[in-house]
């Protein structure tokens, strides 16, 4: 008899719910965007509505109504929603006011309260596993950021203090349990809600990036993840509470009392590289249409024809700013009549490379590693372009990620927790199959190397610019 998974992923943008058999296969899928964030003021930015569980359903739904099994084959569903999110819920588990947003800058300090019927503070995986299961349960490999959470135990402190310091009381924190553990069943109202079967078992992950790492294969050292979303990061595993990194931060893994490393990273990376294509709108799409392919596809062949350096164009990712330097613009620099359009395409996704290059590098520094892969994924490792400049700037074979990313790491997971396979290392040999390879040409990494320094530079000699003009356009 075959088994059947659940990876549910659900992202910045939206939720997606797979179903995947015991070799990591999708059987059938769906997605559901998500609405747009809600700004009714500065540093407030929340999910509108009931919007996460909202989505979800939707998902869930569709790729209920394609599975093509039956639906008592299906052994469980893994969990995995955005990180960071903080969401405040009433004594019955409702919420208390809308989910907050990772780039709500109320979800970097302590918790205040605003509404008088709030008795839980979770995080977005805490609020979807009550509303599929009824339990007030949630992994503790979703607690980074301003929790009082052991990092070295995944377990609550046991220092009241750093309860009171978050804002908390103990009464109002969910009971943790670790990766690959039950978090409870479906309920009917949930079944109704999704289409999932009630009774099945619902597994608790982690955090996106850690699923998507463990969905990916990452589980050596000596191998770079590079993750190509709205936020792009490298990131790599191991078993230290490095708690003090200067080059990275150390994040919860997937797996158990284990760490994901994850480096400074681009803000609005992927994002960019979509901004940038829909700005070309038919100068694009025209020619697409006439080569009967899409225009990522087209844009990614012009760029490929592009020299690597796009010919001294050199673009700097801050579109959007940090938080640490609030006055600092993306910048695109070394204009002469060589380059067109493409060269500044090519430009971007250059500096998507040489910016984690430049991270991941001092990571692997300060780690005492050598990478000798990336392995990239996200929508744009199906770019040959993009990973040809990956390789080049890395100087070590790019393979492209397994197909399902967060969503296969999900269903990993749940194959492990219900019994299919007895540990993540045997599920990651039977679900996770990598794609091509590219390997590195040595005169292009010669000239990324240089061009790596002087792009490191660039933000030294435009950042007192930018200071001046952001007195004048914010």
């Amino acid at each position: 008899m075959s088994r059947y998974f659940i990876g549910i992923d659900n992202g910045s943008q939206s939720s997606k719910v797979s179903v995947f058999d015991e070799h990591g296969r999708v059987v059938s899928e769906g997605r559901s965007a998500l609405r747009p964030y809600d700004t009714p003021r500065p540093g407030v930015v929340e999910h509108p509505d009931d919007d996460l569980w909202t989505s979800i359903g939707a998902a869930a739904r569709q790729a209920m109504a394609a599975f093509p099994g039956d639906p008592a084959d299906i052994a469980g569903a893994g969990l995995c929603t955005i990180r960071f999110c903080r969401a405040v819920l009433k004594a019955d588990g409702t919420l208390a006011q809308p989910v907050m947003s990772w780039m709500d800058a109320r979800v970097s300090g302590p918790y205040e309260r605003a509404t008088p019927d709030a008795a839980y503070v979770t995080t977005s995986s805490g609020y979807i596993t009550h509303r599929l299961t009824g339990q007030f349960r949630d992994t503790a490999a979703n607690y980074a950021g301003m929790w009082p959470l052991d990092s070295d135990t995944f377990g609550w402190t046991t220092d009241d203090a750093r309860v009171a310091e978050a804002g908390l009381d103990r009464s109002m924190l969910f009971e943790l349990v670790q990766p690959g553990d039950i978090l409870g069943a479906v309920t009917e109202a949930a079944a109704a809600h999704t289409g999932i079967p009630a009774g099945l078992p619902v597994v608790a992950t982690a955090n996106d990036k850690a699923v998507e790492a463990l969905g990916s294969g990452l589980r050596s050292a000596d191998t770079l993840l590079v993750s190509l979303g709205t936020y792009v990061a490298g990131m790599t595993t191991g078993s230290r509470n490095v708690k003090h990194g200067t080059g990275f931060w150390t994040n919860y893994a997937a797996t158990p009392h284990a760490y994901l490393y994850e480096s400074s990273g681009v803000r609005r990376g992927m994002w960019t590289v979509s901004w940038y294509r829909d700005l070309l709108g038919e100068e694009v799409a025209a020619p697409a249409r006439e080569a009967g392919i899409s225009a990522e596809e087209y844009i990614n062949r012009q760029a490929a024809l592009v020299p690597p350096g796009s010919e001294g164009l050199i673009t700097v990712l801050d579109w959007l700013a940090p938080t640490e330097a609030p006055y600092r613009k993306g910048s695109i620099l070394g204009f002469d009549g060589r380059q067109g359009r493409f060269h500044i395409y090519r430009s971007i996704l250059e500096a998507l490379a040489l910016t984690i290059g430049e991270t991941a590098g001092k990571m692997a520094a300060e780690l005492g590693t050598r990478f000798e892969e990336v392995v990239v994924s996200g929508g744009g490792s199906a770019s040959d372009v993009i990973m040809q400049i990956f390789a080049d700037v890395f100087d070590v074979p790019a393979r492209r990620a397994a197909a399902g990313g967060a969503g296969l790491g999900a269903a990993l997971t749940a194959a492990v927790a219900t019994g299919t396979y007895p540990d993540f290392d045997g599920a990651v040999d039977a679900m996770v199959r990598t794609g091509e390879a590219f390997t590195p040409v040595p005169a292009h990494h010669a000239l990324y190397t240089k061009l790596r320094k002087i792009h490191a530079e660039a933000r030294h000699h435009t950042d007192g610019l930018y200071r001046e003009s952001h007195e004048l356009f914010g």
